[in-house]
């Protein structure tokens, strides 16, 4: 029966996938090679976003008499679900100006109000890390409002969480607990829930932080003066810092994953002008920009980088380490090809498809024969241009 199927099926059949895999294999090397080329220059050029966008620090000399008046309203948000321990803790960094540049605690030139949203479902530990981080923001007490959205389903955890915020708001801080009765749009239906609440009329901008997420203290001094000053920017993406990431080989290994992505992909296609997508934390989102691209939708479970396709296409601007993307016909045809058809599609088949069925299927089928370079040298290479993106 094997070798009545075997030459005239098997062998057509493998010896296709064979050659569908090899161009995929190609296409993803001349990505990473395309991408390895410009953070290289992008590093060389020394391209910082001040430089490139108007950005000044806040200083409350500017307008005394506006006093906090002078600062965006804004709102906070960080979701949480029963997550009794962390195995992995983050912390959040606004990487888009230089360490230098500091915040003088007041100042702006116009008024708006900006809110921390918080969004939480049952983290013992970790929200009383996440919840203090975002209430130690360097930002006026009267132009910020902190919005804890308590999704957990643990009554013992939601009446901590509650204590928390309460402890908090003893100590002057505009915070909100909110909870809904039901679970529904997940994340997406939390945050959207919490957009309804008469108070965030008030505010022009929200900074989102998961649970596990702990921002400095001068993350908002960094990214709202993007904002204040180029009306055409409706997210500021910051990346991550994994405080763990020596804790083993495992870790370590994650954090080159991870930082890949920060470090290469996201500044590539800032710095290409192409596109990048929101992270879902540690990102600040002007909200008449979130709600002309439709708001939250809890259609997918990717709805992060659901928004973030629609502001893009309604011709937002984002920043990430001093790029912005602009949105052209070009531009969106980039956006289906590069992001979806080959980080997406290629990247997952070639490593399901290619490594894990085709190359061993054809230890069974002497008749086809893989080159070298398409098993051996190209992904060698992909590899280290992955570690070679992401150095200590």
């Amino acid at each position: 029966m094997w070798q009545q199927v075997r030459v005239p099926v098997i062998v057509p059949l493998l010896r296709a996938s064979v050659a569908v895999c090899l161009a995929m294999c190609v296409i993803l090397f001349v990505e990473k090679v395309y991408m390895a080329v410009v953070i290289t220059a992008v590093r060389l050029l020394g391209r910082r976003p001040e430089r490139q966008w108007r950005w000044e620090p806040m200083r409350e000399d500017d307008d005394p008499e506006l006093g906090s008046a002078a600062y965006p309203m804004v709102l906070v948000q960080i979701p949480m679900y029963n997550e009794r321990e962390v195995r992995t803790e983050l912390s959040c960094t606004l990487s888009l100006a230089a360490a230098a540049m500091q915040c003088n605690d007041k100042s702006v030139t116009r008024r708006s109000l900006v809110t921390p949203y918080l969004i939480c479902a049952a983290e013992l530990q970790v929200y009383q890390l996440s919840i203090g981080a975002a209430c130690g923001l360097s930002w006026p007490s009267d132009r910020i409002v902190i919005q804890v959205l308590d999704d957990s389903t643990d009554p013992v955890i939601k009446e901590m969480v509650q204590m928390e915020c309460q402890r908090w708001a003893r100590k002057g801080v505009n915070i909100k607990y909110e909870i809904r009765d039901n679970r529904r749009g997940y994340k997406a239906g939390a945050l959207k829930e919490g957009m309804k609440h008469g108070y965030v009329r008030d505010c022009d901008f929200v900074a989102i932080f998961d649970a596990d997420f702990q921002p400095e203290p001068n993350f908002l001094c960094r990214a709202m003066p993007f904002f204040i000053h180029n009306p055409e920017i409706a997210l500021v993406q910051g990346r991550w810092r994994f405080v763990n990431a020596d804790e083993c080989l495992m870790t370590r290994m994650q954090e080159m994953s991870l930082d890949y992505h920060f470090k290469v992909e996201q500044e590539v296609g800032s710095s290409a002008y192409a596109f990048f997508g929101f992270n879902g934390t540690a990102g600040v989102w002007r909200i008449s920009a979130l709600n002309e691209a439709g708001g939250w939708k809890d259609r997918t479970t990717v709805e992060d980088m659901d928004l973030a396709v629609r502001a893009s296409l309604k011709g937002w601007k984002f920043v990430y380490l001093g790029d912005l993307m602009k949105v052209t016909l070009r531009k969106r045809i980039y956006v289906i090809y590069n992001f979806f058809f080959v980080r997406k599609i290629i990247g997952h088949i070639l490593t399901s498809v290619f490594y894990c069925f085709v190359i061993p299927a054809t230890v069974f089928v002497p008749e086809i024969e893989i080159p070298r370079w398409g098993y051996v040298y190209i992904p060698t290479i992909i590899t280290l241009l992955n570690a070679v993106g992401t150095p200590r």
